[in-house]
């Protein structure tokens, strides 16, 4: 098999699409697009952002956030919030064309529009390194990606992943096997 090195990138797939949304000091939303997190315990996920980003100072200063992962059916309006400033542009949830609620469990905004949400508690920022760590309090889900048994149908979810070296949105959705079932063929 042939290999060709590509050095030292962020190249590891998928990279979600994560939206962020967090009440800055007049309880005002604001959100931003993140690709660098993940979950990093059973209630906490952890994300690499740098502290100039206006929806950083928010967390810090309310200690709560949401996050949303992006969906197809709105990635124009993900892509824009990633691309423009919450510095420079003071409503640019209304012009990504978003609504927010208030999150149940925390003092952040849920964007509608995205069908998934982490509540979140802040628990420690980094500077140095811009690792953003937070506590997962509640997952609230628009029942509309729901199937007949209450579980996730990721047809209906149409969460889309980052392709960092291709500069493309990326659907996912197939099913290709069934976790801590397959494997038992092998496992004798």
């Amino acid at each position: 098999m042939a290999r060709k090195d590509l050095g030292a990138k962020n190249y590891l797939y998928p990279q979600p699409v994560l939206i962020l949304a967090a009440y800055d000091e007049n309880n005002h939303p604001n959100c931003m697009n993140a690709a660098w997190g993940g979950i990093s315990d059973y209630n906490q996920i952890s994300i690499d952002l740098s502290n100039y980003h206006k929806t950083v100072k928010n967390i810090l200063m309310t200690g709560a956030f949401t996050v949303s992962p992006g969906v197809k059916s709105q990635v124009v309006a993900c892509d824009y919030v990633g691309m423009v400033s919450g510095n420079d542009e003071k409503d640019k949830i209304t012009k990504a064309g978003w609504s927010t609620s208030k999150a149940s469990h925390v003092n952040a905004p849920i964007i509608n529009e995205l069908p998934l949400a982490l509540e979140c508690r802040l628990i420690s920022y980094d500077e140095e390194t811009g690792i953003m760590k937070g506590e997962i309090v509640n997952v609230s889900v628009d029942e509309k990606i729901l199937d007949d048994k209450g579980h996730i149908d990721m047809d209906k979810f149409g969460v889309i992943s980052f392709d960092p070296d291709n500069n493309k949105y990326i659907l996912l959705k197939e099913m290709v096997g069934n976790t801590f079932k397959d494997g038992l063929q092998l496992k004798k």
